[in-house]
């Protein structure tokens, strides 16, 4: 059994060839980037040497009444994408990944889930793609549930080997392949608070709620509301970035203090608007994606009490920088919490399907860079036909349903309407002398992205 890596380096692809259950169950972490606790995980083989394609995860259903129907799904899931991908894989390998519960045993543990195991099985064999090995992982130790040798396969299991001490951990390090601890320690970083500033948290999010749900309601309100969550998401992201970073869990405490409760809720509230959330998106790349990544793990861990649901929007966040930065396993956590959170956040469904077919973000990364250059272009359209005497040195960044939001738009589409970022028309209103009102700024500036929005029909002149 063959797994081929490409390297990070100029090196030729590697082949690494994997011999027996042993060397397979050591794999699974680099295979994934973390160790997937709790987990049930198939992986497509190709070829006659049987070269890993791909690969899908689910926390094991509690139920042994959803065995069934979820083994059927996993199967199709898995043949179908692959299918899409490319080719029908030759065969699969399963993995059950859980450690005993406290006075239950590893074997114990590996026979409870041996039906699941078998529904599995039967699952892909129905498909026509045999499973060639199915593997339980329980603490430390492996079990083959193919292996009919009890000599092979002894009752308490065979010990996991040493982390750094095989074939494939030598690899991984040459190739520049990271295990970063387990599922569970890295949905940790981006779990509500439990502490006593929990409920300091909630009661900020009730207060934000009862000002700005009311404002977002109203059309003028609404953008206000957008520029100025923008605005303080960037001085958060300042705050943070001149911050000192250390080891995940200190650094996750040390950028909690960093941010007020109520500065944590407006935000939050901010971007439960698809716009303003797409607006932030835009924060993917080069040094502002550190500390965006923060700052949006920082207001996951916010979301608590009845506000689980708001983290949809800053869970989204921060899979989609951790995909546009290279790190496909941490964006596949986060992506999978805010479906948790809410199941019908498209931003998230999207994102997570495109992250788990292998696409590249690039394409959407290209998408949000032209949005941002568009309307900087518009920017300076309407300053000069308002007539301003001075302007403002912020960037305004702009955003679209580039990527699917609420309505279902796909990737690609072209953006509809939106108006000007609050801090343009406050400062237009409030200046002395500016002859510029900010009325006249936010119908300029709604006529040229319409005009845009049809298809770039209307010459310069007519907008």
């Amino acid at each position: 059994m063959n797994k081929h890596h490409e390297s990070t380096g100029p090196a030729d692809e590697q082949q690494i060839t994997l011999r027996g259950p042993a060397e397979l169950a050591d794999a699974l972490p680099y295979l994934m980037g973390f160790h997937p606790d709790d987990s049930v995980v198939m992986v497509a083989l190709h070829g006659g040497r049987g070269r890993f394609g791909g690969r899908l995860r689910l926390g094991i259903p509690q139920s042994p009444n959803e065995w069934e129907p979820v083994a059927d799904q996993l199967a199709e899931c898995l043949v179908s994408g692959s299918e899409r991908r490319g080719s029908r894989p030759d065969a699969i390998v399963v993995f059950l990944c859980q450690d005993p519960a406290d006075g239950v045993t590893g074997h114990q543990t590996m026979e409870r889930l041996r039906p699941f195991a078998q529904l599995l099985r039967t699952a892909c064999g129905t498909l026509d793609v045999p499973v060639l090995e199915a593997l339980c992982i329980s603490g430390g130790r492996y079990w083959s549930y193919c292996c009919p040798d009890g000599r092979c396969c002894p009752e308490e299991g065979n010990p996991l080997a040493l982390p750094g001490t095989t074939v494939m951990a030598a690899a991984a390090a040459y190739a520049g392949i990271h295990v970063r601890g387990s599922l569970r320690d890295m949905e940790a970083r981006l779990a509500p608070l439990e502490t006593a500033g929990a409920s300091g948290q909630q009661r900020a999010l009730d207060s934000a709620g009862a000002v700005l749900v009311s404002r977002i309601l109203d059309s003028e309100g609404r953008s206000e509301v957008a520029g100025e969550t923008l605005e303080l998401a960037q001085a958060l992201m300042d705050r943070l970035g001149r911050a000192p970073t250390g080891p995940p869990s200190a650094a996750d405490v040390n950028d909690d203090r960093l941010i007020s409760h109520d500065e944590a809720a407006a935000v939050i509230l901010g971007l439960q608007d698809r716009e303003t959330r797409d607006r932030a998106a835009e924060w993917m790349e080069g040094p502002e994606a550190a500390s965006a990544l923060r700052l949006w793990r920082v207001l996951a861990r916010r979301c608590v009490g009845p506000y689980v649901e708001h983290a949809a929007a800053p869970l989204t966040l921060a899979g989609w920088v951790s995909w546009s930065t290279g790190d496909e396993p941490a964006a596949r956590v986060a992506l999978g919490l805010a479906l948790r959170a809410d199941p019908d956040y498209t931003f998230a469904q999207l994102l997570h399907q495109a992250c788990n077919e292998g696409l590249n973000p690039e394409t959407l990364r290209r998408c949000l860079r032209g949005e941002r250059g568009v309307d900087a272009d518009v920017e300076v359209e309407v300053r000069a036909d308002a007539g301003a005497g001075r302007q403002d040195s912020r960037e305004v960044h702009g955003g679209g349903d580039v990527h699917g939001g609420g309505d279902g738009r796909r990737a690609g589409s072209r953006p509809r309407s939106r108006t000007v970022p609050a801090q343009v028309t406050k400062r237009r209103r409030a200046a002395p002398g500016d002859t510029g009102p900010g009325p006249v700024v936010v119908r300029r500036r709604v006529r040229v992205r319409e005009s845009r929005r049809q298809g770039r029909r209307g010459s310069r002149s007519e907008r």
